[in-house]
């Protein structure tokens, strides 16, 4: 008989799948649902009276006592799509909240896609959610309707209740239940959405349906999965990238008390894959990280080891010297405009690797028996990890259920699978199963960074403080892969650079060149994938053109941004660039931070940047302080977004914003991994420090500032234009210009 999970962990009580019989026994609930409709709908706009369109699935039940239950299909990471996209359902389905009980769905492909990265969640679910509850309410008035035997327009639904207008008479939801089950979907064009102006809980704070159980302490997260006979794993891989086990005191370490095995895993040769290494399975976590301490390995480090940060910065200034190996984009003519040129303005920007560091370690539970595999994992992109168990151990899809646990942070690391392909791998030759925890020294010598890079910029200026002309050469970073039979560089997420990325189109005469040089640190999408880092080069030196010009930095961008609107590119993943959501943002950013108007005394300064990232316009204006020492105080910072046409949690909205204003302060202040003999030389907390409360920003004032556009994501586009921001505002108080990453590596001191 199959045991039954620790009910005090995540993941352990009902399934997705027992939870529907359970609430569909004797046709005691209306269960309803529909499948999600592919991006390009949720593009277009809810408009007011529109109807809507659906295909049959599970996402909503009601039982009798009126209870709703609602799926919530995607990871939950911190960034609150818990909460909001459920919120999106009961407005539509007009439910009081407090009648609303949300269940984390596993991974299905009922569901449709259920990945958290991108700031994808919102706008792929936001208007199909609203669909949705709009079926549902309209088939619970036609159950009311009939009870009554009254006409359906005579109805309404409010308060998880339909009522009957003229006679004043009440049925709430569980009561309609079993009628409603009984009907057909309606027509599209019977179902009518609600006018934004009519929301009541859409726009306003709710707060995170697990913030309960999170502050007092309640198992929630994959690193809190408890099973029957769970056994617990550790896995040592070779500190330089790519190396292989020779040998091992396997032997020895089995000898040790409570240790059940210990073996070699091959692993493959994808960086983001399985990786080679010894595995240690013991009775308990502290058992097999004891048995570790003592495990002796002889490894074989291969190539990588030539490989050095100190080697990468030679190698790319080399580089600079040369035309770039790929043209991105020419416009005009670049060398002629240079040449002509009242003024250039020359300079090189970088910036290093940098770790992940979420706070809950990798970690996956799995269990194996007859041929089948079950996945108890805190991910981002669940179908991914399914897919990779498959193609690496040769289990079929099918075969594999993964149970979705929330996650102690992400930041796009747990868009990889590696740690999930390796308790798979460790389940299959265990016959319990078995947690595998990464220790913090696994996950920051083992994570898939963020790429650094290099840029070599030119600028050119007339007579009247114009730009004119723009050259960036982009020296970056590649794995070595092969695809299609061939050997070829692929450079890592976010470690590429567009030929439509700002200020590629606006400016008359523009050059971008990329050169990747071939590493073997793997790599892997960080917040903000690639905008995170080419904002602060970007607005950085469109700064120092702006002073170099004698020219007010805001002036200077409006004049820049211009008026014409631009259409897809490669740069924006098939999205628009709407120059005048922009300029508003902008504009509003200044009008609040008062820009231009505050006097500031020497070693004090505002800055300014603005970014279009994953769908979302934000502009930025950072006040800081500096003493004559060089220590910074950031004071304040003024954030204007434009994420579109309805805010659905302003608390989590907020939230994110200023978790972005501090992970973006954070990383720009202390972030930076070192690279020695293809290891990484960062251990900890200790060597790599993250921001502490004396250091935060004294004030973050957030402004929405709402436009008739599709709703997008907020996760990610309030991070870039901060660093930016920051430096821009060091050189108003100091006139000591960033141009390498961390701050850290820059003596802000002044006389």
């Amino acid at each position: 008989m199959k045991p039954v999970p620790d009910l005090s962990a995540p993941g352990s009580g009902p399934d997705r799948r027992s939870f529907l019989r359970q609430s569909t026994l004797g046709g005691s609930g209306l269960l309803l649902g529909f499948y999600l409709q592919p991006l390009g709908a949720a593009e277009a706009i809810v408009k007011p009276g529109a109807t809507a369109s659906f295909r049959p699935s599970v996402f909503i039940s009601i039982n009798e006592q009126g209870v709703v239950t609602l799926i919530s299909k995607q990871p939950e990471i911190g960034q609150g799509i818990k909460t909001s996209l459920p919120m999106v359902i009961a407005e539509e389905l007009e439910v009081n909240w407090k009648d609303v009980r949300i269940v984390q769905g596993d991974l299905d492909p009922a569901y449709g896609g259920q990945s958290a990265g991108g700031s994808t969640s919102t706008p792929n679910n936001y208007n199909n959610f609203l669909r949705l509850g709009a079926t549902a309410r309209t088939m619970l008035i036609q159950a009311a309707a009939l009870t009554w035997q009254v006409s359906a327009s005579e109805c309404l639904a409010a308060n998880s209740a339909v009522k009957h207008v003229p006679s004043r008479r009440s049925l709430g939801y569980g009561q309609l239940v079993a009628k409603a089950a009984m009907l057909p979907v309606p027509a599209a064009d019977t179902v009518v959405l609600k006018n934004p102006k009519d929301y009541k809980l859409l726009g306003t704070r709710i707060g995170g349906v697990d913030n309960l159980s999170i502050v007092t302490g309640k198992p929630l997260f994959g690193i809190d999965v408890k099973l029957p006979g769970m056994l617990h794993a550790v896995f040592e891989k070779c500190p330089a990238f790519g190396g292989k086990v020779i040998s091992a005191n396997l032997d020895a370490i089995k000898a040790l008390p409570g240790v059940r095995d210990a073996f070699v895993i091959t692993g493959t040769s994808n960086l983001n894959g399985l990786m080679p290494g010894v595995a240690i399975v013991a009775d308990t976590s502290w058992t097999a990280i004891s048995a570790r301490r003592q495990l002796k390995v002889s490894w074989d480090e291969g190539a990588v080891v030539n490989q050095s940060w100190d080697g990468f910065v030679a190698q790319a200034q080399s580089l600079s010297k040369q035309p770039g190996s790929v043209q991105l984009r020419k416009d005009g003519d670049p060398a002629s405009a240079f040449a002509a040129a009242a003024k250039t303005v020359q300079a090189a920007y970088s910036y290093p690797f940098v770790s992940h560091a979420s706070f809950e370690p990798q970690n996956c539970t799995a269990w194996y028996r007859d041929g089948a595999l079950e996945l108890w994992a805190p991910t981002q992109n669940p179908a991914a990890g399914q897919n990779l168990v498959s193609s690496t151990l040769g289990i079929a899809k099918d075969k594999i259920t993964l149970h979705i646990i929330r996650s102690g942070g992400g930041f796009g690391r747990r868009l990889s699978a590696d740690y999930i392909v390796e308790a798979a791998a460790i389940a299959q030759r265990v016959t319990a199963p078995v947690k595998l925890t990464w220790s913090r020294e696994d996950d920051m010598r083992h994570d898939h960074y963020r790429a650094g890079g290099f840029h070599f910029l030119r600028g050119a200026l007339d007579a009247k403080g114009q730009l004119t002309a723009w050259h960036n050469h982009f020296v970056t970073f590649a794995n070595r892969i092969t695809r299609d039979g061939q050997s070829v560089l692929q450079p890592g997420s976010g470690a590429s650079l567009s030929g439509d990325e700002f200020p590629g189109r606006w400016v008359a005469n523009c050059l971008l060149e990329q050169t990747p040089m071939e590493c073997g640190i793997p790599m892997g999408p960080w917040r903000a994938p690639g905008s995170n880092v080419f904002a602060w080069v970007f607005h950085s030196f469109i700064d120092e053109l702006a002073h170099a010009a004698g020219r007010d930095p805001l002036a200077f961008r409006l004049e820049l941004l211009g008026n014409k609107d631009f259409q897809p590119g490669t740069g924006e993943r098939g999205v628009p660039y709407n120059v005048a959501r922009m300029r508003k943002v902008l504009t509003e950013v200044a009008a609040k931070a008062d820009w231009g108007r505050k006097k500031f005394a020497r070693g004090q300064g505002q800055g300014i940047a603005f970014h279009f990232s994953h769908r979302g316009y934000v502009a930025e204006v950072a006040e800081v302080t500096v003493s004559k020492t060089g220590e910074l105080k950031v004071d304040r910072v003024v954030v204007a977004t434009d994420i579109g046409s309805q805010i659905v949690n302003p608390s989590g909205a907020e939230n994110q914003v200023e978790g972005s204003v501090i992970d973006g302060l954070s990383t720009l202040m202390f972030a930076e991994l070192d690279i020695e003999r293809g290891r990484i030389v960062q251990r900890n907390f200790t060597d790599y420090p993250l921001l502490r409360f004396p250091d935060a920003p004294l004030k973050i004032d957030v402004h929405f500032v709402k436009s008739d556009q599709p709703v997008t994501g907020l996760g990610e586009p309030a991070l870039p234009p901060l660093a930016p921001a920051v430096c821009n505002a060091i050189f108003a108080a100091t006139g000591k210009r960033v141009r390498q990453l961390p701050l850290s590596r820059t003596d802000l001191s002044w006389q």
